[in-house]
C-alpha cells in the first residue's frame, strides 16, 4: 500500500504514476529469474531482510522526490518485492506443510489457514499506515470544497479522464512538505524496525537446504530459468487470468475508485479512511476464510468473491457518486476488502497445495502474472474511459472463472501429495511427526 499512497505524493509531471509503472515492471523482469535464486542460495529468512531493505530504500528515495531519485529506487523496490513475497509465500508452505505432517492434518487446510494468518497481519497495515497518513495530512487545514461541477464528473457516468483536470481545484492539492517528510520519516522508521525483527525473531527454517543448494552448485541458468520451465505445467498456464484478475482488482481500488470516486466527489483528505475502512475489512475477512476454506473448500469461496465483484462492478458504471451518500463509499471500499481477502489468502494457497516440490518459482509466476495485471491496468488508466475499465475488469474475472474451475476440479481428482521440506522434518522428529501421505492430502473439498 505504501508505494500508491506516495505515488499520489509525486503526480507532478506524471512521476507517480511513472514511479508505479517502473516498480510494476521491475517487479516482472525479476519474477522471471531472480526468486528462485535468491531463495535457494539466501534462505527464505534472509531473502525477506534483504527485500525489505529495498522497500526502505524506496522510502528514502521520497524524502527528495525526483526523477534521478524516484526511478533508481522504484527499480530497487521491484526487485525487492518479487523476492519479498516469493520467499514470504514459500516460507508459509513449507511452515504449512511440515506443521500439518506434525498433526496429521491435511496440507491445504493448514497452508490456508497460514494464509489467513498472514493476510490478516498484513492487510490491517492499511489500516495502521492509512491512519497515520490520515492523521499526519489531516494537519493540513487548506481543503477546498467539491464544486458541483465536478461532481458531473464523477463515476462511470462520465468518461472519467477529466477528473484529474478538474480535481486541481484543491481537492487533490499536495500537503506541506514538512507533512511529507514526517509521513516518509515514518515508513523508513517501521520498515528498519521490521528488518530488525525479522532478523532477530524469525525460525531460519529452510537453513539446511539452502546450504546444501549452495554445497551441491546447480547450474546458474538451470536455477534462473526454473520460473519459465514451470510454464510447462499446463495448470499454471490455466491459472494466469486468476493471477492477473488479483493485479487488475487490487489497482482498482487504490487507484480508479479512490481518484474517480472517492478524490472526486469527496476530497482526497477522505481517501485515507476510505482505505482504512477496505483494509479493516479484508484482515478481518482473511482470518476468517483462512480458517473457514476447510470447511467450505476452495471454490465456494473463489465463487463468493466473484459474485460480490461483479454485483460492485455492475453497482459502480451506474452509481453516481455524492457527497450526500457517503455510507455508500465506505459500503464499495468494505465489499471489495471482503472479495479481496478471499482472492489474496486462497489463491496463494493454492498456489502452495499446486506447486508445493516448486514453491520457489510458483510463487515468483503467482507475482509475476499479478504484477502483469498491475501494469496492464496502469499503462491504460490515462487512455480510455472508466466504464471501459470496469467492462475489461469484468472480462477478465469472468474468463477467470471459466478457466480456474478446471483446475480445481483436476485438483479433486488427482491430489497433489504434499512437498515437505526434508530438513526441515528432521528438526521435528523428535517431536514424533508423521509424514503418512494418507493423512495428508494437499486437497480441498469441491
Amino acid at each position: 500500500m505504501q508505494p500508491f499512497r506516495i505515488c499520489s505524493l509525486n503526480a507532478e509531471q506524471g512521476m507517480g504514476v511513472a514511479s508505479l509503472s517502473v516498480i510494476y515492471a521491475s517487479i516482472i523482469v525479476s519474477a522471471m529469474f531472480l526468486p528462485p535464486i535468491m531463495i535457494k542460495n539466501l534462505g527464505c529468512k534472509w531473502t525477506i531482510v534483504v527485500s525489505m531493505a529495498c522497500y526502505v530504500s524506496y522510502s528514502v528515495g521520497n524524502l527528495y522526490p525526483g526523477w534521478y531519485t524516484l526511478m533508481p529506487t522504484s527499480v530497487i523496490l521491484g526487485i525487492g518485492g518479487s523476492t519479498l513475497w516469493s520467499a514470504k509465500c514459500t516460507y508459509l508452505t513449507i511452515s504449512g506443510n511440515a506443521q500439518a505432517a506434525k498433526e496429521g492434518k491435511k496440507g491445504s487446510d493448514i497452508i490456508n489457514q497460514y494464509f489467513g494468518i498472514f493476510f490478516f497481519m498484513f492487510q490491517s497495515a492499511g489500516v495502521w499506515g492509512n491512519l497515520m497518513s490520515s492523521l499526519i495530512f489531516g494537519q493540513d487545514t487548506a481543503v477546498a470544497d467539491i464544486p458541483e461541477e465536478q461532481l458531473l464528473t464523477c463515476g462511470a457516468a462520465d468518461c472519467g479522464l477529466s477528473v484529474n483536470s478538474t480535481s486541481g481545484s484543491g481537492s487533490s492539492t499536495k500537503p506541506p512538505q514538512r507533512l511529507v517528510f514526517t509521513l516518509v520519516g515514518c515508513y523508513i522508521g517501521v520498515g528498519v524496525l521490521a528488518m530488525i525483527i525479522v532478523a532477530v525473531f524469525l525460525d531460519n527454517i529452510d537453513r539446511e537446504q539452502a546450504s546444501q543448494f549452495r554445497g551441491n552448485r546447480e547450474p546458474f541458468l538451470q536455477t534462473s530459468l526454473s520460473t519459465f520451465r514451470l510454464l510447462k505445467d499446463w495448470r499454471m498456464v490455466t491459472l494466469i487470468p486468476l493471477t492477473m484478475y488479483s493485479g487488475f482488482e487490487q489497482s482498482f481500488l487504490s487507484g480508479e475508485y479512490t481518484k474517480n470516486y472517492v478524490t472526486c466527489a469527496l476530497g482526497i483528505h477522505f481517501v485515507g479512511f476510505v482505505m482504512m475502512c477496505s483494509g479493516a475489512v479484508d484482515s478481518l475477512c482473511s482470518i476468517i476464510f483462512g480458517r473457514l476454506s476447510r470447511y467450505t473448500g476452495r471454490p465456494a469461496l473463489l465463487s463468493f468473491a466473484a459474485v460480490t465483484n461483479i454485483s460492485c462492478i455492475i453497482a459502480l458504471l451506474y452509481w453516481r457518486p455524492n457527497p450526500d451518500q457517503l455510507g455508500v463509499f465506505f459500503a464499495f471500499s468494505a465489499l471489495w476488502g471482503m472479495a479481496d481477502a478471499v482472492w489474496q489468502t486462497q489463491i496463494n494457497a493454492l498456489y502452495g497445495v499446486l506447486f508445493s516440490k516448486d514453491k520457489e518459482a510458483a510463487f515468483a509466476n503467482y507475482r509475476m502474472w499479478e504484477s502483469l495485471g498491475f501494469v496492464i491496468a496502469f499503462a491504460y488508466s490515462t487512455f480510455i474511459c472508466l466504464e471501459h475499465k470496469l467492462y475489461i475488469m469484468l472480462a477478465v474475472l469472468l474468463l477467470a472463472m471459466v478457466t480456474y474451475p478446471v483446475v480445481e476440479f483436476y485438483e479433486h481428482r488427482h491430489p497433489t501429495p504434499p512437498g515437505v521440506e526434508g530438513g526441515y522434518l528432521n528438526q521435528t522428529k523428535d517431536e514424533d511427526v508423521k509424514t503418512d501421505s494418507k493423512e495428508v492430502i494437499c486437497q480441498t473439498e469441491m
